[in-house]
């Protein structure tokens, strides 16, 4: 297959190595045997009944809940396209990226798209550069995105009952925000790509942000809409946030709890933010599922005779 060369694809990264040794293979296959370890054993604590008896009739959380799965990996794929001429079987790999980052620990996924991009030198011959560049940008992004949130959804932040703590805990919050591009000062020596690529790649990352962050407080109002809108913009910054944590397994929980803690155990909206929590990790097991037996199908493929495959 032939890929037209694009405005990125000319740039001169540090050379790797070849790869002699197994270890890479085996970590990558270990990684995904973890990956699927990790979402059975998640999906058995699911209460199927409960799920079932707090599904919407409002239809319309379906596309806008997809919307919001994929609209990651379909940005990782824009940004890799780019920088590498990424194929379209590339697409299947960041979304396993996604499911290790979220079900085992952050990076997990990093690692795996890291040892599967290294063995294709036709792609980059430095994909380490590229993976830590947009993994950066990713949360200085995500932290832009958040703060301009908090400034603009700051009238709604009461309605979580944070008490007499609320604007301690929203001048913390935005220091801590603006302290992350404290890097950029150093990203001579922090980065890897030119600067027009990262402001490139910087853009993506907001585009795909902001868009997600809309998709998730649109899917809540859809089915509870009840609240105000601008208080699931509040929920959703804080799940932005909570997707930045580093080395947390399955986020999508950890966010889930934060979130009744500050509405309440008797809610409605901590068992809409469960259910949310749920859906996910519901797509995370039959994107899985998928991806496993596409490879499977693959290998076994691969292995017959010539006319067999006719």
């Amino acid at each position: 297959m032939t890929f037209t060369a694009t405005p990125f694809a000319h740039l001169e990264l540090p050379t790797l190595k070849p790869e002699k040794n197994l270890w890479s293979t085996w970590l990558s296959r270990g990684l995904s045997a973890a990956l699927l370890i990790a979402i059975v054993l998640q999906l058995g604590q699911i209460n199927t009944a409960q799920l079932h008896d707090t599904l919407p009739e409002n239809l319309w959380f379906l596309p806008v809940l997809l919307a919001l799965y994929f609209a990651l990996p379909v940005a990782d794929w824009i940004i890799f396209r780019r920088l590498w001429m990424l194929p379209v079987s590339g697409f299947f790999i960041l979304l396993a990226k996604r499911i290790g980052n979220e079900v085992l620990i952050s990076y997990s996924g990093e690692v795996y798209f890291y040892l599967w991009a290294r063995k294709r030198t036709e792609l980059s011959s430095a994909p380490f550069g590229a993976i830590k560049d947009v993994n950066i940008l990713s949360a200085l992004a995500a932290n832009l995105i958040a703060l301009l949130l908090l400034c603009v959804t700051y009238p709604f932040v009461s309605q979580l009952h944070l008490g007499a703590y609320t604007d301690a805990s929203v001048l913390s919050a935005a220091i801590f925000l603006i302290l992350s591009f404290v890097v950029l000062f150093f990203s001579r020596r922090v980065f890897t790509l030119e600067r027009p690529e990262l402001w490139w790649i910087f853009g993506v990352h907001i585009i795909r942000l902001s868009a997600g962050t809309l998709l998730c407080a649109l899917l809540w109002y859809i089915i509870l809409p009840g609240p105000h809108f601008g208080f699931w913009l509040v929920l959703s910054m804080i799940r932005l946030l909570v997707g930045r944590l580093p080395f947390l397994p399955n986020k999508e929980a950890l966010f889930a709890v934060i979130a009744v803690f500050l509405v309440g155990q008797d809610s409605a909206v901590s068992t809409l933010i469960t259910l949310t929590a749920t859906a996910m990790l519901a797509l995370h097991f039959i994107v899985a599922a998928m991806l496993g037996g596409g490879a499977l199908f693959s290998r076994y493929h691969g292995m017959l005779p010539e006319k067999a495959r006719a």
